[in-house]
């Protein structure tokens, strides 16, 4: 007879699991002040790549553990039921209850393979409803804005400390005050409430956000101070936004994780949820570092979305990838991509090459051109919402990662990324020059950008880019990408044979740039344009000195925003 106490005690055990692993999250998480202020970027980075690692290695251990208490294959479904139910007590006053059910969740997973998807047994739905605003005064604070609107700032400031002395204090208030009363009419500012500003400040690449809102009885409009530093190591207000577009991009799925402490992730979450309305849940929770909480939050929202539709899965368009088979449900915002079992004569690579390369991106700073993939395991299609082509092409291309019972489709392996319009879709239907020239224009930038986050994106065919709804290019085809000292850029040789090319001696890491026109984009008038936009793309020049700074380890600093939203710096006061 099993001891009754014994789920009681598993369930305890995965939970000290859980807080040991968020401990060390926010440990990480904290330090990211220091690095800011002291200008450390490289650990900046290296801390980024730490704290992605730790949720694998904190689930290694809590599964271990779990197997030196149990025998866990002889366990009956009761067991699990009743540990399912302690876990749930353990989880009522805990105030990052909702990530706890992730990470039991995990456990279960990767115990019984992913391939039991049951509610009884993990948390397939929430253990509570969280009710929006229940901590709202444990994550914000609110300003009084009856003093005038420099009074205001000097308050803010007196709140947020940073070890650093301002660059120029009296400078930056008065920036700050102009962006204000520009953005504002005088009945606008007379009706402001409150301006409310989360306690976190979110860290990431070389600036730190205050972010919050501005509230008046009509609307409520974004409120967001961007510090940086300067050259002496200061502070520098570097820029207030209140327009949610700029919001979302510095929210954009193609960015790095923020390093934001808070103990109370779902009242943060639910902040900037009414801040960023387009913003679907599991964005911000991902946003904040959390992505495997925000991996069950968007399968949460993927059982509900198929609730509430009825369209059919199908291939996603464009053209048909060479290593992965992609489809789409129309009605939903993300893509699903498979590895194909075999791969074009073209492609040199193995699998386990393209999931190196996926897992290269996860850990890099992505700076806002790289779109970021989330992987799942036994992922589950209801079958009858599969077309059938889809259906006799997945089989075809991908059997080796399916699985098909009487009511589902399951892939063994897969990644989910947000949809996006594919470039040379767009680029073929679209008819206005300027939107034309705009999206050559960020090809171009988003090439550069990647290179200079010390990624060589490999296949640069504009089908392997999409376009936003912002009109922002990011890359998302990583199974030829590489760090830029793993190749070799040459310029071609001079020759009047027409025939020089053939017995041209090529090693494999060996790359061309001269050659990129002829295949980055097709058409003639787009060929042209794009090399008077970003002519040095297609000069080794241009690539060895990408490697040199990549090479000493030089960080950019790349501005999720509009640059002339910046504010200057060298005006006296």
């Amino acid at each position: 007879m099993q001891n009754i106490a014994q789920p009681q005690k598993v369930a305890y055990q995965i939970i000290t699991h859980f807080d040991q692993s968020y401990r060390w999250f926010t440990r990480i998480t904290r330090g990211a002040q220091a690095r800011f202020e002291q200008g450390k970027w490289k650990e900046t980075l290296s801390a980024s790549r730490e704290r992605i690692t730790i949720y694998e290695k904190s689930l290694a251990d809590a599964v271990a553990d779990l197997y030196q208490e149990v025998p866990v294959h002889q366990l009956s479904d009761d067991f699990w039921q009743q540990m399912k139910k302690y876990y749930a007590r353990l989880l009522e006053d805990h105030p990052q209850f909702e990530l706890a059910e992730t990470f039991y969740n995990s456990v279960i997973g990767r115990l019984f393979k992913h391939r039991h998807i049951d509610n009884q047994i993990m948390f397939v739905l929430p253990s509570r409803c969280y009710l929006p605003g229940q901590d709202r005064l444990k994550v914000i604070y609110s300003f009084d804005t009856r003093t005038s609107v420099r009074e205001m700032y000097e308050a803010i400031f007196r709140v947020y400390r940073f070890n650093i002395p301002f660059d120029n204090y009296q400078r930056d208030l008065l920036n700050l005050e102009r962006a204000l009363r520009k953005r504002l009419n005088r009945a606008q500012l007379a009706s402001v409430t409150a301006v409310e500003l989360l306690k976190s400040v979110f860290y990431r690449g070389k600036s730190a956000y205050l972010i919050g809102r501005i509230c008046m009885p009509d609307e409520t409009l974004p409120f967001v101070v961007s510090l940086q530093t300067s050259a002496k190591q200061a502070l520098v207000v570097d820029a207030l936004l209140t327009d949610r577009k700029d919001l979302s991009v510095i929210f954009g799925f193609a960015r790095s994780y923020f390093m934001a402490d808070t103990q109370y992730p779902a009242e943060v979450a639910a902040f900037l949820q009414e801040l960023l309305p387009n913003k679907k849940h599991f964005e911000l929770y991902m946003a904040l570092g959390h992505y495997k909480h925000g991996k069950t939050v968007f399968y949460r929202n993927f059982l509900q979305h198929l609730e509430h539709s009825d369209d059919m899965f199908e291939a996603a368009p464009g053209v048909r990838g060479l290593v992965m088979m992609v489809f789409h449900l129309p009605s939903y915002g993300v893509v699903f991509k498979i590895i194909k079992d075999e791969f074009a004569e073209s492609k040199k690579i193995t699998r386990q090459h393209v999931k190196d390369c996926y897992r290269l991106v996860k850990m890099t700073d992505r700076v806002g051109r790289m779109a970021d993939t989330h992987e799942y395991m036994n992922f589950r299609f209801p079958l009858n919402r599969i077309a059938p082509e889809l259906l006799a092409e997945l089989q075809e291309t991908c059997g080796s990662s399916v699985e098909i019972t009487d009511q589902e489709l399951i892939i063994r392996h897969l990644y989910i990324e947000r949809k996006m319009t594919p470039l040379n879709l767009y680029l073929e239907q679209q008819t206005d020059p300027q939107k034309i020239r705009h999206a050559l224009y960020e090809l171009g930038s988003c090439i550069k950008q990647i290179a200079l986050a010390n990624i060589f994106p490999g296949d640069m065919l504009h089908k392997n880019f999409g376009i936003t709804r912002h009109g922002r290019v990011i890359f998302y085809d990583y199974d030829e990408i590489c760090l830029m000292s793993e190749r070799n850029f040459r310029a071609l040789p001079k020759s009047d044979d027409p025939y020089f090319m053939d017995t041209l001696s090529v090693a494999p890491n060996d790359v061309f740039p001269e050659q990129f026109e002829h295949f980055i984009v097709g058409k003639k008038a787009l060929k042209e344009q794009l090399k008077v936009l970003h002519p040095e793309l297609m000069t080794p020049a241009f690539w060895h000195e990408v490697q040199r700074i990549t090479a000493q380890g030089e960080i950019p600093d790349f501005t999720p925003y509009n640059p002339a939203m910046r504010f200057p710096r060298d005006e006296a006061i």
